[in-house]
């Protein structure tokens, strides 16, 4: 079965940092782009960033450049997301998503996706 299962989600106060993972089995890692998104309470699904399978992270939404970054294990089928300068509007449940293309994260075509982890920031 193939899947992808995120942790490391928390309850972190402003300012801090967390780093979830994204583990991945079932499929070829190595050739998949790797996809973080976030939906908050009450609000739509929106894409953090993504992924490629060269480990190269493209469309950064610019509420979090300069604090996210994304990172991939293809030796340990894993993909992080490391945060920093968190937030309270980054308060949301963490998703992550693979997509056949290597290169793309398209929010609407992923082929594989995770149930997500909460992630409160709050003082």
């Amino acid at each position: 079965q193939s899947q992808v299962v995120e942790s490391g989600g928390a309850l972190v106060q402003p300012g801090g940092s967390l780093r979830l993972s994204c583990a991945a089995s079932g499929f070829n890692f190595d050739t998949y782009a790797i996809g973080w998104f976030r939906q908050a309470p009450g609000k739509e699904r929106e894409r953090v960033l993504c992924i490629g399978r060269s480990g190269v992270s493209t469309d950064l939404d610019s509420d979090v450049l300069g604090r996210f970054s994304g990172s991939r294990s293809n030796a340990n089928n894993t993909a992080y997301l490391q945060m920093t300068g968190l937030k309270p509007e980054d308060t949301a449940v963490y998703h992550c998503a693979a997509h056949s293309s290597g290169f793309f994260c398209p929010s609407g075509g992923m082929n594989y996706w995770g149930k997500g982890t909460l992630v409160n920031v709050s003082s």
